[in-house]
């Protein structure tokens, strides 16, 4: 029985034809999310769906890593789809709570999701304390179907500083209370353009487009 060369297999690997991705699906409900992940990849011309246009539910997200979360609800929106798909996982890790909330991000303050009820309970977590430190985390996965054994991971990293109350009305998440030092002001506050630019969601975005361009050079 003949093998291929290891530096061939590689090569195969290595190799993505971009009409492997021309139409995927974003797995997540949350409108804020799929406004800002449908921008960053507008320039590679994809057809994108949110998973609710094929009545995708939310998955469960169990793991306590961002990359097994982001990967469980990958793998579930291209199974109910049959079409690739996009997950991320992403949060807001605090210094002076050992990295909570973390994967429990979107839940701090429980059930039923909310951003507000969230951001003020994030707020009694820091009262008398500090240290303001924090960062949001994010992971992008990439899958072509629901058993791919080689999923596309990027990640991304944004700091920041936690304020005492909220400030802005834009973006989503914590970003009211989630101040970028350098230019005096909070998530909430940034245009979306801007915010694309250097958010954690951004960078990790940003790596995945490069990513894909360079394994579609690889086959020219």
């Amino acid at each position: 029985m003949a093998f291929a060369s290891s530096s061939r297999r590689r090569s195969e690997r290595s190799n993505c034809n971009m009409d492997d991705f021309a139409e995927l699906v974003i797995a997540s409900n949350n409108p804020g999310k799929i406004r800002e992940i449908r921008h960053l990849l507008e320039p590679l011309g994809l057809r994108i769906h949110p998973q609710s246009a094929f009545h995708v539910t939310e998955a469960d997200e169990p793991h306590c890593t961002f990359v097994e979360n982001a990967l469980a609800k990958a793998q579930q929106a291209a199974a109910a789809s049959g079409l690739p798909a996009l997950a991320d996982d992403s949060g807001i890790c605090v210094n002076a709570l050992n990295g909570a909330p973390g994967v429990l991000s979107a839940r701090l303050a429980g059930e039923p999701k909310s951003d507000e009820r969230n951001n003020q309970k994030l707020l009694e977590l820091m009262a008398g304390i500090s240290d303001r430190r924090a960062h949001y985390y994010c992971v992008i996965v990439l899958v072509r179907n629901a058993r791919d054994p080689e999923p596309i991971l990027c990640e991304g990293e944004w700091r920041g500083e936690l304020l005492r109350e909220p400030r802005g009305s834009g973006g989503f998440g914590y970003d009211p209370l989630f101040l970028i030092p350098k230019l005096g002001k909070t998530g909430a506050e940034l245009p979306l353009e801007l915010k694309n630019q250097i958010s954690h969601r951004g960078m990790a975005l940003a790596k995945l487009v490069d990513q894909l361009r360079e394994r579609v050079k690889g086959e020219k």
